[in-house]
């Protein structure tokens, strides 16, 4: 895949699409996460969270490159 896709005459970066499904994906099992009550077991949402949406753009980087 290449480095950059022209989008409206405009190179962007790939990683910019995968920032973007990591976060679709992290609000997907946050959704689920909240709606199984998974969120009352958990020290700490906010750094879950992060967690979550760090380890799905560094899978999705490397997938890509």
């Amino acid at each position: 895949m290449p480095r950059e896709v022209a989008v409206f005459d405009a190179l962007v970066p790939t990683l910019l699409f995968a920032f973007v499904l990591a976060g679709l994906l992290t609000l997907i099992i946050d959704w689920l996460l909240a709606r199984f009550r998974i969120y009352p077991h958990i020290w700490y949402p906010a750094l879950l969270r992060l967690s979550i949406f760090i380890c799905m753009f560094a899978g999705i980087g490397l997938w890509i490159y």
